[in-house]
């Protein structure tokens, strides 16, 4: 009887000819744009507001912004032990109603204290919905297929910076700041709880459904690589591969951060504010483009370090251009902002996808929230390191301050690809 019940559903929410797994894309899609809307570029927004209303020195509010960041590496380096304990759906849930009562804090915040404490708890959230995340949620589903997957569900987050970084602006003028998290904060409950328990909550094995939508009896897809062995506890730790694969994700996530933090600013004496912001909104839109290109047309047995170091190598051009137009050379500017923009989603997409054919089943949901992790607590820094860069070049001559930022981007890009290619298998 119990069986029978758990078949109908499964028939309910399984349309003829569509694949269950596409739902858990575009629901993965829209928890990713919530996660970054809200718990990625929303805090360099709520540094302003906070700073602006209270007074309180940028030095200060700065440092809540990289406890933010920095918790937030600790907890999703967790997360499979979380998922382990309390199931997916829980603490996605969990994690989203923690989110929003941080930023509510941060809108409230009346004392230093509090602001610390607002950052713990947003932090500790928005990796729930963030990489690691998304791809534990979609990794049941797909296999070989799985690029494209998760190109599509990692495109959320850049979405949700198109969107929410322009909504939080316009809610907090209309609204203020309180009133804007709290029903930005009610709307994102609602709707991952809704997603939680009528998608999430669904396995493949529950719904009698194989990854890929592969019909029964059809032989598996052969992804993983013949060098790949069981990394069991500290064996992780002592692996090339992994190594190699976690330094590289956690530089080029420097090199991005760090630059964009700074780029709005450094294209204005040329571009102007509008143009400036103009660019900006297309080095997210060639994000959205690169990642689903690599995504969808990537082969089946190709070489995902090189690839990831192709995509690096775009950027390290697109940080070369920015170089030679010396800030003044508009059409230098432009081609540098595309070309960089180009890699931005790859950065977050590829790594997940090379762990997946590097290490057996069992270690991969432990190597990538790993790999998140190292990568989230490095970029947390990368704003004020590419800040102290600008501030030493402006100390010496003026006029290379964006020259030297976008030389530290390229060189560091360039560091990242020679550890994709110092763990690849010879």
């Amino acid at each position: 009887m119990h069986n029978g019940g758990m078949n109908d559903a499964a028939g309910a929410l399984q349309s003829p000819g569509v694949f269950f797994g596409w739902r858990v894309v575009a629901a993965a899609f829209v928890l990713a744009s919530f996660g970054w809307g809200v718990g990625f570029y929303g805090p360099p927004v709520y540094l302003h507001e906070v700073q602006a209303t209270r007074g309180w020195p940028v030095l200060l509010v700065s440092a809540a912004v990289t406890v933010h960041f920095l918790v937030g590496a600790v907890v999703v380096a967790n997360l499979p032990e979380l998922y382990r304990r309390y199931g997916l759906p829980r603490v996605t849930k969990g994690g989203c109603v923690a989110l929003a009562l941080g930023v509510l804090g941060w809108a409230v915040a009346a004392e230093p204290w509090q602001l610390l404490v607002a950052a713990l708890l947003s932090g500790a959230g928005w990796v729930a919905m963030g990489a690691a995340a998304v791809n534990a949620i979609i990794a049941p589903w797909f296999a070989r297929t799985r690029p494209a997957a998760l190109a599509m569900a990692y495109n959320g987050a850049s979405i949700g910076g198109v969107v929410f970084s322009p909504l939080w602006v316009a809610a907090i003028g209309l609204l203020g700041f309180p009133w804007a998290a709290a029903i930005i904060g009610l709307v994102m409950i609602a709707a991952v709880l809704l997603l939680a328990d009528h998608i999430f909550s669904r396995t493949p094995e529950t719904m009698g459904l194989r990854p890929d939508g592969d019909a029964a009896g059809a032989p598996a897809a052969a992804m993983l690589s013949p060098q790949a062995r069981p990394l069991p506890g500290a064996a992780l730790w002592r692996d090339r591969r992994f190594l190699t694969l976690a330094a590289g994700m956690a530089l080029g996530l420097v090199a991005q951060v760090g630059l964009i933090a700074h780029l709005f600013s450094l294209l204005v004496p040329a571009l102007g504010g509008q143009g400036a912001g103009l660019a900006m909104g297309a080095a997210t839109a060639c994000a959205i483009a690169g990642r689903s290109l690599v995504g969808w047309l990537m082969p089946a047995g190709a070489d995902r370090r090189r690839i990831a170091c192709a995509s690096y190598a775009v950027q390290f051009a697109g940080a070369v251009l920015l170089i030679l137009a010396a800030g003044e050379s508009v059409p230098l500017l432009l081609l540098g902002v595309v070309l960089f923009g180009a890699g931005i989603g790859n950065a977050t997409s590829l790594p997940p996808l090379i762990a997946q054919v590097e290490f057996v089943k069992d270690d991969v949901p432990r190597v990538v929230p790993l790999i998140v992790a190292i990568g989230q607590g490095s970029y947390a820094f990368a704003p004020a390191a590419f800040g102290a860069i600008r501030a030493l070049a402006d100390g010496a001559v003026q006029a290379g301050a964006p020259q030297l930022v976008f030389i530290a981007a390229a060189a560091i890009q360039l560091l990242a690809i020679g550890c994709f290619l110092a763990g690849r298998r010879r």
